[in-house]
């Protein structure tokens, strides 16, 4: 044992507390994790934090910008064709294997799943260490990883009340919300909340958002731009934002181009806090994530559920926000050759209607939880902090 200054024996210093996010391809699985591994870092700030997942762009600049480690695992979505399946079996059980390798090498005091194909390695494995494991669950309809592992979680953390019947007795469940990245809870620049007060009161056009995800929505990159053709009339003094996703950036802006419609296209928005401030509606499929950002800042929105969703979970997430009056909803499969058509008429509606707008947005604030992320970390806290062995008496 080391000695101090005055020769008695000197206490070793515990390690710090390690916690484990498993998960992420998309921003809806990540940056609910994200917004949690920043409170834990407020609340503890000798922690260690660590991103498993399947190694895409978006999640290893992400974690990087954030200042986390980044652990690499094979994986792989179930395909739907039966030949494919030997290989993604054969594949997920290899991510498996290193992750429960990984986790019996490091001092880990919780893993937190953050639901999805990519959370499911690292998340079993932590069972198969009896590490606790804390699973968050975004959508009304819990993903099949949640509803594998629920069992056997400390505790899973729910955006929706009803996600809790569809989870087997005894498990533990909190209804936290979705955690959401930091920054909703200031102002736009403007001082403006959406759907707030004529145009010429607030010396701004107002803005359009679509939002098809962080890989982008090839239908509504598609449908929006030849829908706001068909009323290009009503658009006078607003502004279109679209978020396209990476792949369809350079076919969304062209599409708007050719159509003769003033647009920015971004791949991917930022700062979707500032963003969202100063949005007065949007269009946008029904990913859990997106629906707990849309609610935190209040904006009314046009909701098309992605119609191949696992368990139509989409569509039930909208379902939720639309008994409330928060937004309207246009299910894609119902609209078969006249999807152009419909979102124009909805559209040409909201546009039109400030009052309708302000109504809407009103039923979305309360329907927010911004407290979910500092929620879920004080949960995660806890048990990292019950891991950690009480020291020696000398």
């Amino acid at each position: 044992m080391q000695q101090s200054e005055h020769g008695l024996p000197r206490r070793a210093r515990p390690s710090p507390l390690h916690v484990v996010f498993a998960g992420g391809g998309t921003a809806g699985h990540l940056f609910p994790g994200l917004a949690v591994a920043a409170r834990i870092a407020e609340q503890m700030p000798d922690v260690r934090i660590t991103f498993a997942g399947g190694g895409k762009p978006l999640d290893r600049g992400s974690v990087a910008s954030a200042g986390y480690d980044y652990l690499a695992l094979l994986c792989r979505p179930m395909p739907r064709g039966w030949l494919e399946v030997p290989a993604a079996l054969w594949q997920n059980l290899q991510g498996y294997l290193a992750a429960r390798r990984w986790l019996r090498r490091q001092p880990c005091a919780v893993v937190v799943g953050l639901g999805g194909y990519a959370s499911a390695a690292t998340a079993r494995a932590a069972i198969a260490c009896r590490i606790p494991l804390v699973l968050l669950e975004q959508n009304v309809i819990p993903g099949r990883v949640t509803r594998w592992l629920a069992g056997r979680a400390a505790v899973v953390c729910l955006a929706f009340e009803q996600a809790r019947s569809r989870l087997a007795p005894g498990c533990r469940t909190l209804v936290t919300g979705n955690p959401i990245r930091p920054g909703f809870d200031r102002p736009g620049d403007d001082g403006v909340e959406p759907g707030d007060g004529p145009i010429d009161s607030v010396h701004r056009p107002r803005r359009l958002l679509i939002l098809g995800g962080s890989s982008g929505a090839r239908a509504l990159n598609r449908s929006v731009p030849q829908a706001l053709a068909r009323i290009r009339s009503r658009l006078a003094g607003w502004e279109i934002v679209h978020q396209s996703g990476e792949a369809e950036a350079a076919a969304t802006g062209d599409l708007y181009r050719d159509l003769g419609l003033a647009a920015c296209v971004a791949p991917f928005v930022t700062d979707m806090p500032g963003m969202l401030a100063a949005t007065d509606l949007a269009i946008c499929r029904a990913g859990g994530t997106t629906l707990a950002e849309l609610t935190a800042a209040g904006v009314p929105a046009l909701l098309v559920p992605y119609p191949h969703a696992a368990d139509d979970h989409q569509r039930r997430n909208a379902d939720a926000l639309a008994r409330h009056g928060a937004c309207r909803l246009i299910d894609e499969r119902e609209t078969v050759g006249i999807f152009d058509q419909r979102l124009a008429d909805a559209l040409a509606s909201l546009l039109a209607d400030c009052a309708q707008r302000a109504r809407m947005a009103a039923a979305m604030r309360p329907l927010a939880r911004p407290s979910a992320a500092a929620d879920v970390a004080v949960i995660v806290a806890r048990l990292a902090r019950s891991r950690r062995p009480s020291p020696r008496r000398p």
